[in-house]
């Protein structure tokens, strides 16, 4: 709907009238709006309107851009506007002057955005079926309308109507009727002229507060105020009210309709599954992050200036690079994609530990006890009288502490001009191996050191009975047999057995297929000695379902205690204590984050953080066989 602009009409007027203006703000179709990809259609039965709307020049934020006041309302799918140009000064008189000139104006709104949803298909709004794409614009309050030269609706329109006096026609008199006519009308002129005055005083003084200040209005009319005293009390007013700083829009977004897709578009050419995008950023913003899914990091940066309502350059040079980097929107999706990276990279990892070990959540980096509360006394048969005996419960002390492991990494200027997005996300990829890998490494590093305990022996320890030395300790058969008896005698605090059942054989790499060779065949090939001579075939260590655990830490000789030979046995850390893997208040993944930027390097840094630690927590869970001399 393009309809033709209307012209200035002048109005004559015998009362003094302030100029008035006349017109429609919105057709209620399409807008194209200065940050925001598609056009924008404002439902204007979703429009709250308040009683009396500012008229300004040029939706600027000032005093002295105030020409008026209008009244608002919705008229046939229309936003129409009526009401004065109180104003005095260059803005409000070069609009009046120009219209009297036969300038065209338009208007436009400025409006608050409250709900607002990216259509792609077809919908009627404000009676007209819109096609997409466009951003519909449910919910909005008007804020103002403004007198623009070019509107980003066209179809908008504007009357000024100029009052001004008009002389009476002249009639002549005889010279008798003249003299009598004098003297009255002087007499009538000065009551009239009085009149008029203070008429004229009222209606500046109600023009300049405009129904805003009543206090100052009241006061101003009561004690006989000037209109230039009144304007003065209600500019001082009126900026108390204003903020600070001063503020060009046209429209205001509180929703970012745009960089979401962006980040979205970002991920897929990153290669994160579609599944966990669906998930994260619902069907509607993926599907508007297809068609950009190939962006150049130099296209993203400036997407993102764009957002941000910065002027996009044509050059892209450094200028465009700090500026870019500068931005709110930037420095987010990067942090936000290489967190979902490092994150499918840390998932993807095969942790050894988190088999064998149990979680737990720390509140700080302190040193922390963890009690387990253990009862004491077997159930005993009630007494005639019906008393129940008293049972007990006892705490079982262990420790754990974590600590931040970290490191930065950078998107170089050199990546970004390159547009290698690849090697940037390189290094979040690697980093999330890096912080699944920690985890084991703690683990390991702890399980070999064979750390003393509160009572002062080692965690596998002859006193501990969960220790097999000696050359019959070498994983076979026998020496397997012996380490899951002297898991199953393991008692607790009462001397009772602890009934749990080991789960997981964890061996080094040389042993893997021996082990898998002594718990997975039916049958034992036994050869030699007088003693295997008369045992059955059957291999009764098939029923025991261990899982075999093989890992490359055990005879890794950077570790202290690595060994070749040694084995151990473990139980499920949900049924026994054996180590926890602590993190801190719940967070069980690594964290990327934007780093502060440094002036000797031309990019942008990032740094990768874990809290975690891993401490064992009770003997009775494990049983270690050294498997040699």
């Amino acid at each position: 709907m393009n309809e033709q602009n209307e012209f200035l009409e002048i109005t004559a007027s015998a009362d003094g009238k302030r100029p008035s203006v006349n017109g429609m703000a919105y057709s209620g179709g399409k807008m194209k709006l200065p940050g925001w990809k598609y056009p924008v259609v404002v439902d204007l039965a979703g429009m709250s309107i308040p009683e009396s709307v500012p008229l300004l020049a040029n939706h600027e934020n000032h005093t002295s851009s105030r020409v008026g006041m209008v009244v608002a309302r919705i008229d046939a799918n229309t936003l129409a506007i009526s009401g004065e140009i109180v104003a005095e000064g260059e803005k409000a008189d070069g609009i009046v002057n120009q219209a009297k000139a036969g300038a065209d104006w338009q208007l436009s709104i400025g409006a608050d955005v409250e709900e607002a949803e990216l259509v792609k298909g077809s919908r009627v709004v404000n009676g007209q079926e819109q096609a997409g794409p466009f951003y519909h614009v449910k919910k909005s309050t008007l804020r103002e309308v403004s007198v623009v030269a070019v509107g980003a609706d066209r179809s908008t329109r504007l009357k000024v109507a100029a009052a001004f006096n008009l002389k009476g026609e002249f009639i002549p008199m005889n010279e008798e009727d003249q003299k009598g006519e004098t003297a009255v009308k002087a007499e009538a002129d000065l009551a009239l002229q009085a009149a008029k005055t203070e008429r004229e005083r009222v209606m500046k003084i109600r023009a300049a507060c405009n129904g805003e200040f009543p206090k100052i209005e009241a006061q101003a009319i009561e004690e006989g105020w000037t209109p230039e005293d009144t304007t003065a009390k209600v500019l001082t007013a009126y900026r108390a009210k204003q903020p600070v700083t001063a503020v060009n829009v046209i429209v205001k977004k509180n929703i970012d309709p745009d960089r979401n897709s962006i980040e979205a578009a970002v991920c897929l050419r990153a290669g994160i599954p579609e599944d966990a995008l669906l998930k994260a950023y619902g069907e509607q913003t993926l599907e508007a992050a297809y068609p950009d899914r190939d962006m150049s990091i130099s296209g993203m940066m400036r997407e993102c200036m764009r957002i941000d309502g910065m002027d996009v350059p044509r050059r892209f040079d450094n200028e465009t690079i700090k500026a870019a980097f500068s931005t709110v929107s930037l420095p987010g999706i990067l942090s936000n994609v290489a967190n979902k990276k490092l994150l499918q990279s840390y998932e993807a990892q095969p942790v050894i530990a988190t088999k064998l070990c149990a979680t737990g959540d720390l509140n700080d980096f302190k040193e922390t006890d963890r009690f387990r509360l253990t009862d004491v006394g077997d159930l005993q048969p009630v007494a005639p009288d019906g008393e129940i005996k008293d049972g007990a419960i006892v705490e079982e002390a262990a420790k754990n502490q974590i600590d931040t492991f970290a490191k930065k990494f950078c998107l170089t200027r050199k990546m970004i001009i390159n547009d290698d997005m690849g090697a940037f996300l390189k290094v979040p990829v690697a980093m999330g191996n890096r912080a699944a890998r920690l985890i084991d490494q703690l683990f390991f590093s702890r399980l070999l050191k064979n750390p003393a305990q509160l009572d002062g022996n080692a965690l596998f320890h002859a006193k501990h009975k969960n220790l097999l030395t000696g050359a019959t300790s070498a994983l076979s058969a026998d020496s397997l047999k012996k380490a899951v008896q002297l898991y199953l005698d393991q008692v607790d605090a009462d001397n009772q057995p602890i009934s749990v059942e080991p789960r997981y054989l964890l061996v080094p790499t040389a042993l893997k297929h021996l082990a898998i060779e002594l718990t997975k065949g039916a049958t034992l090939i036994m050869a030699g000695g007088a003693e295997n001579t008369v045992r059955p075939a059957l291999n009764v260590l098939a029923d025991e379902n261990l899982q075999i655990v093989s890992s490359p830490y055990l005879a890794n000789s950077a570790y202290e205690g690595a060994s070749q030979t040694g084995w151990y046995l473990f139980g499920a850390p949900g049924q026994v204590d054996t180590f926890e893997i602590g993190f801190l208040k719940g967070k069980r993944t690594p964290t990327v984050e934007r780093g502060d930027l440094d002036f000797n390097v031309l990019g942008m840094w990032f740094r990768v953080y874990f809290d975690v630690g891993v401490r064992e927590q009770d003997f009775r869970g494990m049983v270690k066989a050294n498997g040699a001399a």
